[in-house]
């Protein structure tokens, strides 16, 4: 049965799974950050050519989205079972603890090949924590929400993100200011990772403040309870195999344009247009605040005109978009590389933005964590994993970057394609979540 509008909404369960989002995101996106200025050179052997160094850094940034997919199945499982709550603290603690290690970790210098092998398993446990946050804030939001304002609450989780880019740009900003290059290369980074010694402190607040969302829901139509079963993700995937393939494809072009703009951009404006890092992080920080009201704005939008249609917007001016991105970095111009990073952030809040609401309604309730977890995760890997690595390649390949805007705007038209399938499935399947 719809839920009585009478009830009232949970923004405090919504704004909680917020915090405790953003600061795992921000563990997640220093990583990027250091990756594009300091790990080629302290990780990796010196010898190395500067562009090879920044393709293995690139490279173990991607091995955190090559985690995730797993992150997901072992967090679903165990969210399906024992509650959203619990997976969320969990994955929030696993990730404090790796993101610390990474800044108390000897370079190449003084471990040799053990630095960067160490530094690959401490990325693959950042991934498997972000693999499994996701899906436990956002469901979190979503199932204590009203019915008509899903879209709206589950918003406030998908700010994480840009909160998260925010406060790690802001953070690398801070502590550049403050030291010379030298002393910032050599020790300054680390402390941004240290910092996340917070994220445990946050995860315990959050197990002690909000309530885990009632149980009990089952598709329109259906008849019984909706039952756990024994292996929720095999569940999943046999029951809601094509739901979660869509739901990943629907979720690259978002994730390929997002980790383009705020992590390839940094090392292209640096080493290709002689940009300094500075310019480039407050103009990734600008847009990424820009992203906040936004993504609040486009759930809402979704709670009225639908999901599909306010994501297939985003897809198709995020794919146009690609084309202006880089001309206008290559300018130089420190304000025409902020219209060009912001105006493709605003344009991925189109897709993000109801991008929660979008697939829990894709499951039912006893392998929504499963289902959902493992969409979002697969097209991570798919589209944000190798993005820099690709763009990259390309550049290196035809020394140009009208390929690279091709390749976002392929990105784009199999999330496109991917949510018209899945908006004309869903008036066939039961509706979950009504």
């Amino acid at each position: 049965m719809m839920q009585a509008r009478s009830a009232p909404p949970s923004l405090r369960v919504a704004l909680m799974a917020s915090l405790g989002a953003a600061v795992e995101w921000y563990d997640f996106f220093v990583y990027g950050t250091a990756a594009a200025l300091v790990f080629p050179r302290l990780f990796f052997p010196p010898e190395l050519p500067p562009l090879v160094a920044q393709i293995a850094a690139f490279s173990t940034f991607a091995v955190g989205f090559i985690a995730r997919p797993i992150g997901g199945m072992l967090f679903g499982h165990f969210g399906d079972l024992h509650g959203r709550k619990r997976a969320l603290v969990f994955a929030m603690v696993i990730m404090g603890v790796a993101t610390t290690a990474i800044g108390l970790l000897p370079g190449y210098a003084t471990l040799a090949t053990l630095a960067p092998l160490l530094l690959v398993t401490l990325r693959f446990v950042q991934g498997l924590a972000v693999g499994g946050q996701w899906g436990a804030a956002a469901l979190l939001a979503i199932e204590s929400a009203p019915a008509d304002r899903r879209g709206y609450y589950s918003s406030f989780v998908q700010l994480g993100v840009p909160l998260g880019v925010v406060l790690a740009n802001l953070v690398f900003l801070a502590i550049g200011a403050v030291m010379g290059a030298r002393d910032f290369a050599a020790w300054g980074w680390r402390i941004s990772f240290l910092l996340s010694v917070g994220l445990v402190l946050i995860s315990v607040y959050i197990n002690h403040t909000i309530e885990e969302p009632a149980a009990g829901e089952q598709p329109r139509g259906g008849a019984g309870r909706d039952a756990r079963p024994p292996s929720p993700v095999l569940s999943a995937i046999r029951g809601h195999g094509r739901e979660i393939l869509l739901a990943g494809g629907a979720f690259v072009a978002n994730n390929t344009c997002f980790y383009v703009a705020i992590t390839y951009v940094i090392a292209y404006g640096t080493a290709h247009v002689g940009l300094d890092k500075q310019t480039l992080l407050l103009a990734v920080m600008f847009g990424s605040a820009a992203m906040i009201p936004a993504l609040i704005l486009c759930g809402a939008l979704s709670d009225r005109f639908g999901r599909a249609p306010v994501f297939v917007t985003g897809a198709i001016a995020s794919g146009l978009w690609a084309f202006a991105v880089f001309p206008l970095i290559d300018t130089g111009s420190p304000i025409l590389v902020t219209v060009a990073i912001t105006v493709e952030l605003l344009a991925i809040s189109l897709m993000y933005g109801p991008q929660a609401a979008l697939f829990a309604e894709l499951f039912p309730k006893s392998v929504r964590y499963s289902g959902a977890s493992l969409g979002y995760q697969i097209g991570s890997v798919v589209g944000g994993g190798f993005a820099p690595i690709i763009a990259t390649g390309l550049s290196m390949r035809f020394h140009s970057t009208l390929p690279l805007a091709c390749y976002l705007m392929a990105m784009c038209l199999i999330s496109l394609a991917s949510v018209l399938v899945l908006s004309r499935a869903a008036r066939r399947r039961p509706v979950y979540l009504d």
